[in-house]
């Protein structure tokens, strides 16, 4: 039966997607910046349905994100297979305790996954690893040019890595700096072997609306790099600012058990104007060689929203329920923190069946760790309720919902305490706090519901299930966009609970969370 798959395969932001492919199996790991725990890996045997098996770092020995800026953090990972062996190289930015590049392993996808070897002579960023089939192991990645022509000159470098000492051997050698004269930022480069040449495939153009795909061919892995004539082999940066998919780049390459060859890569969906609140999401596109150059998406040269399956057996995944109940001993993994938690801040066994958020002086709007369980928007429609529990003590204290884009974005419906308990929804732009609405409450239990609908969005509450009473309507959610807010990141929805500056012993109970997207099929 012919059979088609709709694109974003993984919708919401999960940017800088890197594949591999071991027998049959394939993983996928992209980047989450300021979000703990770090790199979620996809498991896939058709390349269409994915379901999440873990996080490559879930420890906080792992990943010092303590005082990140939002957007720092975790870039562009990549995930390679050898001899046994999963290997994920990347890059910490602006981290205050260590920062730059280094390598985890595991001999299970799903972990654990190794404690981080550093690579301290490798500068740059969106590092890559490459397995020849003489045995070698090269270290390929970008740097800022060393004669720098123009603001965003970076290039593409490579050298050998020694495995057994984890550190680079010989000397470093530059490769490419892109196909367009004057390209910015020439990155996140991985190399394929192939065709009998070796293949360079990178980024170029920025991240936002001008990405591109670019591929170089050679003979030799340490060059020359012959370019494609036909570069950029992949952009949207010419199809308008109106078009659907927009920003396309940021490419791995994996070739099926059958023989095809496919692209993953990342892309935003504006919707409401040139707005993604969805941040970059990961697209997959067929390629095929033609006299010896990858063509992506033959006979439109576009990243569509729909193509017929790859000719793997489909392969779908149980379903994860839309409610999560909290009544297992660990979070699920669609779950986040901002930034590395060192204090036990949540539970799942201080009261069973409930997830407990302690009360903490950290704030929202600050670049620390908050009392904050959080996962993606995924849907430009979507609705999101929770039953929350909480008796503020002083009006300084609330919990409740947040939708949020960084620490200077984002709108909050929390219950607190002034005169008497009020539910408040909060907005926060620019830095700049504003109360958009607020009602009185008589109860300690709370259902709340945030509905978004392209760019407006709803909040309700109920004391009874269903019966939602409109706190605010139609409010502008363009500030939740990566376009107005800034930074790499789409929006995420949390439970979030606070003392703002003080100390506190309260806490607010969660009793389910629900995540519905209400998209067309």
């Amino acid at each position: 039966m012919y059979r088609t798959f709709r694109n974003p395969i993984l919708p919401g932001c999960y940017p800088d997607p890197s594949i591999c492919r071991v027998g049959g199996d394939y993983y996928l790991v992209t980047s989450t910046f300021e979000y703990f725990p770090g790199l979620p890996i996809f498991h896939s045997r058709d390349l269409i349905h994915w379901h999440q098996i873990g996080h490559v770092l879930d420890r906080p020995s792992q990943l010092p994100l303590d005082g990140i800026r939002p957007s720092g953090g975790l870039y562009a990972p990549t995930i390679r297979f050898s001899q046994g062996v999963f290997y994920v190289i990347n890059t910490l930015v602006d981290g205050k305790t260590k920062s730059g590049n280094f390598i985890v392993t595991a001999t299970d996808p799903a972990g654990p996954w190794s404690e981080p070897y550093w690579l301290d002579d490798a500068s740059g960023i969106d590092p890559s690893l490459f397995f020849d089939d003489n045995g070698r192991v090269w270290y390929v990645g970008n740097w800022m040019a060393r004669n720098s022509q123009y603001e965003g000159h970076t290039e593409i470098w490579l050298q050998e890595l020694d495995l057994t000492t984890m550190r680079l051997v010989g000397e470093p050698q530059v490769l490419w700096d892109g196909a367009v004269k004057g390209a910015v930022w020439a990155e996140a480069p991985h190399l394929y072997k192939t065709q009998g040449y070796y293949y360079l495939l990178t980024a170029e153009g920025g991240t936002a609306h001008h990405h591109a795909v670019s591929v170089a061919r050679s003979k030799r892995i340490t060059g020359p790099y012959e370019a494609n004539r036909g570069n950029p082999i992949l952009t949207h940066r010419h199809l308008g600012l109106d078009y659907p998919i927009v920003g396309t780049g940021h490419a791995d390459l994996v070739e099926t058990q059958s023989g095809e060859w496919w692209m993953v890569l990342l892309a935003m969906r504006p919707y409401g104007g040139y707005f993604y609140n969805l941040g970059r999401e990961t697209f997959l596109a067929p390629v095929r060689w033609e006299d010896g150059w990858p063509i992506v998406s033959p006979g439109t040269g576009r990243v569509e929203f729909t193509y017929p399956a790859p000719d793997l057996p489909d392969h779908p995944w149980p379903v994860v329920p839309a409610r999560d109940h909290f009544d297992a001993s660990t979070l699920a993994l669609q779950w986040n923190f901002l930034r590395t938690p060192h204090a036990e801040f949540c539970s799942l066994s201080e009261r069973p069946s409930y997830l407990r958020l302690r009360l903490r002086p950290q704030r929202l709007s600050e670049q620390t760790n908050p009392s904050f369980v959080g996962r993606r928007q995924q849907h430009i429609h979507f609705a999101a309720q929770a039953v929350l529990e909480f008796k503020p003590r002083t009006e300084h204290e609330c919990a409740g919902l947040a939708l949020i884009q960084n620490n200077d974005f984002y709108l909050c419906l929390v219950v607190t305490r002034g005169v008497e308990p009020v539910v408040r929804l909060i907005k926060r732009a620019q830095g700049v706090e504003e109360m958009l609405a607020e009602q009185t409450i008589d109860t300690s239990r709370l259902f709340l519901k945030v509905e978004g609908h392209a760019q407006a969005y709803s909040f309700y509450l109920a004391t009874e299930p269903n019966k939602w009473r409109p706190i605010a309507e139609d409010i502008d959610g363009r500030i939740l966009s990566t376009p107005v807010a800034g930074g790499f990141v789409g929006a995420y929805i949390a439970m979030y609970a606070s003392s703002n500056g003080l100390p506190s012993t309260n806490s607010a109970d969660f009793d389910w969370f629900e995540y519905v997207g209400l998209d067309e099929a």
